[in-house]
């Protein structure tokens, strides 16, 4: 059963607590996020010198560490899309009026860098892994990316909580690009495929036969997607998530705190969203 149990409880932790470490550097002063991408980029660099030092590792201690590794790669991806230095060249809210292709053309270019950013990193993991048993780190930047895609086009397309209160204020901007509607064609088909994919993943994990490494790795992936599809839950249910982060947020409160309430950038997305509603 600990086979089981230990790799659920440590995706859990890793998930909450990354997403909360993300969201409190993000919320720092601007001045200090160049040194937080310095460091991160560190941290990158010893994550796909782990995987490829763990490729050939088919121990349940070498899943754990490319799983690990997955994430910081995957995390990494992350700081430098919220900081700002992976977003796209248009940094304005979308026009008002913007429907079918020129809005999502206008919504692309507002993160056109960091989908190159993603392909260009899944291929370096690729590269680093490909030639090893060991492809949990792999498994595991990609399954975060496709559930990453499933959740931005289901924000643009519509859903019911568009969690804008995640967005830090200089990118308060991309909340414009979201749309508030009680459901989209494309989130039932979302949901649908993720869910068939964890059974599959569920039902490999338990199949006879199967070395403790393989079990360890599939647990995480099984656990990780489980919390990808939590999270589209998220967009649809009327549930305070932002209570499993409250401590995270606390970094961007003098911001929040000092700066007038007309001039709050989070009160312009939200008449921006109002403005893009049906």
């Amino acid at each position: 059963m600990s086979e089981y149990v230990f790799p659920v409880l440590y995706t859990l932790f890793v998930w909450w607590f990354s997403t909360g470490v993300i969201l409190y550097l993000d919320g720092l002063p601007r001045w200090t996020h160049r040194w937080t991408m310095l460091l991160t980029t560190q941290v990158l660099v010893f994550a796909l010198y782990a995987l490829a030092q763990t490729r050939s590792d088919t121990s349940v201690l070498g899943a754990y560490l490319a799983f690990t590794c997955g994430v910081l790669v995957w995390a990494w991806q992350e700081v430098g899309f919220l900081l700002g230095f992976l977003t796209g060249p248009r940094r304005s809210a979308c026009p008002q009026g913007a429907r079918g292709w020129p809005r999502f053309r206008f919504a692309l270019e507002t993160i056109w860098h960091h989908e190159l950013a993603l392909v260009a990193m899944a291929a370096i993991v690729f590269a680093v892994v490909s030639d090893g048993p060991n492809q949990i780190g792999l498994k595991t930047y990609l399954l975060l990316w496709v559930m990453r895609q499933s959740a931005k086009l289901n924000l643009f397309f519509g859903v019911r909580n568009l969690s804008e209160e995640f967005l830090p204020d200089h990118l308060q901007y991309l909340a414009s690009y979201y749309r508030r509607r009680p459901m989209n064609a494309f989130y039932p088909l979302s949901v649908a495929l993720a869910t068939i994919l964890v059974i599959f993943l569920g039902r490999a994990a338990g199949a006879t036969g199967a070395s403790p490494a393989t079990v360890t790795g599939l647990v995480f992936l099984v656990t990780l997607l489980s919390l990808a599809i939590l999270e589209h839950g998220f967009l649809m249910l009327p549930l305070p998530t932002l209570v499993l982060w409250n401590w995270s947020l606390k970094s961007r409160a003098p911001a929040l705190d000092e700066r007038p309430a007309e001039e709050s950038p989070r009160r312009v997305a939200v008449g921006l969203i109002a403005a893009h509603e049906d």
